[in-house]
């Protein structure tokens, strides 16, 4: 996937102002329309010019932007740093001119699903409920199994009177409860947008996410783990600890166990009405040969086994 670079495509400087923005797009706009104008690619133009208005304009969506920073160029590979959209407090910001599957796939991965919601303009009139905001939190798995108090740095992006777009920054304190999922929300009432004359100020809703773990990986309540393991245990069997997040465990190793072969520690994965599943993965780890004995070892055990790993490849031995 490649970068794209909305304030090069609509020839603006970073600072640029809302109104410079609505006057670059109208004059781009009637340039590269595709039922007026001769430009070669005109259509694709447009389109790409349509995309960058689409993020501009939004302050919402402009500062989740801006925070990736202005070292990338045009057309170089691009991967969204991790937890990048961490933390920004979203109040509206829904498409436009189209849903996200008019644009690039750089749009869909930013905001295709990165908590960008359709906004909630709540009731009409003098005294209307305030919007409700969202944001994404990220936690360790360790705070799903126990629950925790962490407090969280939200970023709310906002238009100056100079038109341009300013990050207010607030710390809340929030509960996490014991066996909250990713993408589980956490709603916090009256966290949201104030509302007008005496209406109810909205909510906010933050949407969980995990940090990725060293050791483990998440599939809704159920939790992996990749276990090295040596030869001699897989084939042999062996009883070997076992982290888990809720301490270590005695585990058995039934002999002949293959490489990927999955044990199942059950109810030890998520907390939930119905728990989840720990998974263990074995994987097979080679002792290195690097020593004389260690490779007189390897060699003994090419001459006494017999065993032929690409057979069933019709491969054989020579």
């Amino acid at each position: 996937m490649q970068y794209k670079d909305y304030y090069k495509i609509m020839g603006l400087s970073r600072d640029a102002s809302k109104d410079e923005i609505k006057r670059a797009y109208r004059k781009l706009a009637r340039k590269f329309h595709p039922d007026v104008s001769k430009e070669k690619d005109a259509e694709a133009k447009f389109k790409e010019l349509g995309e960058a208005y689409e993020v501009l304009k939004d302050p919402e969506k402009r500062a989740a932007y801006d925070q990736l920073g202005a070292h990338w160029k045009a057309g170089q590979d691009f991967r969204p740093p991790p937890n990048w959209n961490e933390g920004f407090e979203f109040r509206g910001g829904g498409f436009t001119s189209g849903d996200s599957g008019a644009f690039s796939d750089f749009f869909e991965q930013l905001f295709g699903s990165a908590g960008f919601h359709a906004a909630d303009r709540g009731q009409y009139g003098f005294h209307a409920r305030g919007q409700d905001s969202h944001a994404k939190i990220y936690i360790d798995l360790e705070d799903s199994f126990h629950g925790a108090t962490r407090n969280v740095s939200l970023s709310t992006p906002e238009m100056n009177a100079q038109g341009q777009v300013q990050v207010k920054h607030r710390s809340l304190n929030i509960k996490i409860p014991k066996g909250i999922k990713a993408g589980q929300h956490i709603r916090l009432a009256g966290q949201g947008s104030p509302g007008s004359g005496s209406g109810q100020s909205g909510d906010l809703f933050l949407e969980i996410a995990f940090n990725n773990h060293p050791l483990y990986r998440v599939v809704e309540t159920d939790v992996y783990l990749d276990l090295p393991v040596t030869p001699w245990e897989a084939v042999l069997g062996a009883k070997i600890k076992v982290p888990t997040p809720e301490g270590n465990v005695d585990l058995k190793i039934p002999p002949n166990s293959r490489q990927g072969s999955k044990l199942r520690l059950t109810g030890r994965g998520l907390p939930a009405r119905v728990p989840g599943d720990f998974y263990v993965v074995l994987q097979i780890a080679l002792p290195p040969a690097n020593t004389e004995k260690a490779k007189a070892v390897y060699q003994k055990m090419h001459e006494e086994l017999d065993f032929n790993p690409r057979q069933a490849l019709g491969v054989y031995h020579q």
